[in-house]
């Protein structure tokens, strides 16, 4: 209960910190002699000038990642969520009460370690946004940024702008306009916390094709020959929904539609024999929800607050560059570094060299790059040097290329003009991330 929330006495600061003050006032036998000075400078670069970033706040990580950021000494904390608290949140997310349920995390979240943590000099501001609602200027306000977020879109997108932001005028990045990235995420007893310095270290797309795909079922699977329980859910959602309420969109945070769906389900499981359709399953695959265990969370947002007190301060030696936790049978972790990939569209070379056949149309080149493990690429847009081959948007623009979807890039490339040539550099843009993909496409031989 809120209410009964204290406000502790005000104390010197020295004594509210010790444990950092500790750490920070000492020779380390592991921190650069050259990089750590132990001392008063040190500390309060930590209190009052260091300035960070938490996005997804809200989550179960990232209500984690608050709380230890500001028990660890930062002050200056700004959150960014743009979802509203759910009544499912309730058992992980242990900033939020009943009462709560509806309003933006990132407001509920700030209010509440603002007064906890007030005694300690904590001011957390929030913003109710999604990430790229911001650009550079607002990003560049920050020495750190720490994600918890849920989503591959979202962190692909944030570890491109920080790319982007590095000034690379004099050929080498400048490290002034650095900005670390801290990546963290769990999945029931897995976890994982990751170091990202913009082109120092491997990049969060470096690894993209270590993701496994998102699981869909087939239609026809679900349609004709449903087995599981998430198949029965899913033509609910699918098939049912639209049938039922055409034009309507589905809203997943409204418990009548949720309620609608489960009925739904269960009706078809009974019908073909499928046990296991519960609510709580329900709404799992609609939200696509990942089972989620707070020691996971906890485990994960302590790593992540080590690295952001370590990289603030120079008192011990960074992660080099991924941790990995694995709890299903024991507490094990496992460190490794994740090495730059040479042709990563974000902090590589972004060079795609790729040989088809001439029969290839246009439209599987783009389902090429979309499902290209490295690139993962979601609306892709082609230009060369005639101009524009395909774009996704506007839509009166793309229904001028439409044509060309069906058309064999052999005919493309014999049209006149042609719209592009063997062999030279194609420029691929997607709406998904701020950077750029260099295409050269090269025909089999016969």
């Amino acid at each position: 209960d809120k209410s009964a929330d204290v406000q502790m006495e005000d104390q010197e600061r020295s004594a509210k910190h010790g444990h950092i003050h500790r750490v920070l006032s000492r020779k380390s036998p592991f921190a650069d002699p050259d990089a750590f000075d132990p001392g008063q400078e040190t500390i309060s670069y930590l209190h009052d000038v260091a300035k960070v970033l938490v996005i997804g706040a809200g989550g179960g990580l990232g209500c984690e990642i608050l709380k230890d950021l500001a028990l660890s000494g930062f002050t200056d904390i700004h959150i960014i969520d743009m979802d509203t608290i759910d009544v499912t949140n309730l058992n992980r997310q242990f900033l939020f009460r009943q009462a709560d349920v509806g309003k933006p995390k990132a407001e509920v979240a700030a209010a509440v370690v603002n007064r906890r943590c007030g005694h300690l000099g904590v001011k957390v501001v929030h913003h109710v946004a999604k990430i790229q609602d911001y650009d550079e200027t607002f990003y560049r306000k920050f020495n750190l940024i720490i994600a918890g977020l849920d989503n591959i879109a979202a962190r692909r997108w944030m570890n491109a702008t920080l790319h982007d932001m590095v000034d690379r005028s004099s050929g080498d990045p400048d490290p002034g306009t650095i900005i670390p990235l801290l990546d963290g995420g769990t999945e029931g007893f897995k976890g994982q916390a990751r170091v990202v310095l913009p082109f120092m270290t491997s990049c969060f797309d470096c690894s993209l094709d270590a993701f496994p795909p998102q699981v869909n079922f087939p239609l026809c699977t679900i349609a004709e020959t449903p087995r599981l329980p998430e198949h029965c859910i899913e033509y609910a959602m699918v098939v049912l929904w639209d049938k039922q309420f055409p034009g309507k969109k589905l809203d997943k945070d409204s418990p009548s539609d949720m309620k609608w769906l489960f009925e739904q389900a269960k009706e078809r499981a009974d019908a073909f024999g499928i046990q296991g359709v519960t609510y709580q399953l329900t709404m799992g695959v609609v939200k696509r929800i990942i089972p989620a265990i707070a020691s996971t969370n906890a485990l994960v947002s302590a790593a992540l607050v080590a690295e952001a007190v370590k990289i603030s301060t120079y008192c011990g030696p960074v992660l080099n560059n991924y941790m990995m936790y694995m709890g299903q049978t024991g507490v094990y972790t496992h460190t490794f570094e994740y090495e730059k990939k040479s042709d990563c569209m974000v902090c590589g070379g972004a060079r795609l060299l790729l040989t088809v056949s001439s029969a290839t149309t246009l439209q599987e080149l783009l389902d090429k790059l979309a499902t290209h493990p490295s690139y993962q690429l979601t609306r892709p847009s082609i230009s060369g040097p005639g101009g524009i081959i395909f774009i996704q948007n506007p839509k009166p623009i793309r229904q001028q290329h439409e044509y060309k979807l069906p058309m064999t890039l052999k005919d493309l490339a014999a049209s006149d003009p042609p719209a592009f040539s063997t062999g030279e550099e194609l420029i691929v843009t997607d709406p998904a991330l701020p950077t750029k993909l260099t295409l050269i496409v090269h025909f089999e031989s016969s």
